[in-house]
């Protein structure tokens, strides 16, 4: 805890000593805050006309209602505040909650991608697949021609048989071919 404070200010051109807890500095804007006051009700010939219990009370009246404005600013203020740091709040959740859903997605986009690689992987093993049944189909092919060809002059009726096969082997090769 602080010390107190024994300030002298001039009030209203008499000499008083201020005592509290607060610094000298702001002991003597409060004593600067009265005298501005005054002098502007010292201004007014209706003020000066009155007695000095009369002049008193309208001084007081007048800090009470500077008092009661600047708490009701400060009140609005405050309230203010509280709406605006519930906003940040509700701002700050939602920005969390959306860094959980990218961060989600983000999760999900390298499992899609993980598996787009395999599935390309497993792509490219079935067209070379695909293209060693071709060339197995093709020498296979031409196996069963020679065969054919040869058989062919010494058997004309098993010729019709042995086209028939060669027949759906060209069918094969050509489907594939367009796939």
């Amino acid at each position: 805890m602080s010390s107190k404070n024994n300030t002298e200010v001039i009030i209203d051109g008499r000499i008083f000593t201020l005592s509290g807890y607060e610094s000298e500095e702001y002991l003597q804007k409060v004593a600067s805050y009265i005298n501005n006051k005054i002098n502007g009700f010292k201004e007014d010939e209706a003020y000066r006309r009155q007695n000095i219990d009369v002049q008193r009370a309208l001084l007081n009246l007048n800090i009470a209602d500077d008092y009661f404005k600047a708490k009701k600013q400060a009140d609005t203020l405050e309230g203010e505040l509280e709406i605006k740091e519930k906003e940040l709040y509700d701002i700050k959740h939602e920005l969390i909650a959306a860094q959980i859903k990218i961060e989600t997605l983000e999760k999900e986009q390298e499992e899609l991608k993980s598996r787009l690689n395999d599935s390309q992987k497993e792509m490219i093993k079935l067209e070379t697949r695909i293209q060693e049944m071709k060339e197995n189909s093709i020498k296979d092919a031409a196996k069963t021609t020679k065969c054919s060809s040869s058989k062919t002059s010494q058997n004309r009726h098993s010729s019709d048989k042995q086209e028939k096969p060669v027949n759906e082997v060209q069918k094969i090769l050509s489907s594939l071919g367009e796939n």
